[in-house]
């Protein structure tokens, strides 16, 4: 089951924001993590190299909860819940981190740019993406 994003929920996630993620590690701890999306239709999606905790915590149990907060005003925030789904292949992820350092260095080509060659297509990298299963906010003033 999916939840649709409503256009101000939309608006808010396409602004260049950080969100937090939370995974489960096998222990059944919970994992926060801070990464860089892009939403893409009515999915979610975000990037890693592989290796990291909170990927395979999500390769192992795909469901993860993601919120992003206004910076200037953290009392406003989305929540999104869902179940990942692992894109694996390697063009697809080089190219899903190619946009996301492009998106988060718009105002700096050159450092995404070099980003990209100089670490991210050294990595072995893997996207996840996701519809959201819920959707809650606080964006009312």
């Amino acid at each position: 089951m999916t939840a649709a994003l409503p256009e101000p929920i939309r608006a808010f996630l396409d602004d260049l924001r950080f969100a937090t993620i939370s995974t489960l590690d096998p222990d059944g701890w919970p994992r926060q993590a801070v990464v860089w999306y892009a939403v893409e239709g009515d999915e979610i999606m975000i990037n890693s190299a592989v290796g990291r905790r909170w990927p395979s915590n999500l390769l192992r149990d795909p469901r993860i909860a993601f919120s992003v907060t206004d910076g200037a005003d953290g009392y406003r925030w989305v929540g999104l819940t869902g179940t990942v789904r692992a894109i694996t292949e390697p063009t697809r992820a080089q190219a899903d981190i190619a946009g996301l350092a492009r998106r988060y260095h718009a105002d700096e080509p050159s450092k995404a740019e070099r980003l990209i060659s100089n670490r991210f297509e050294r990595q072995e990298r893997i996207t996840f993406r996701f519809s959201p299963a819920t959707v809650h906010d606080h964006l009312d003033d």
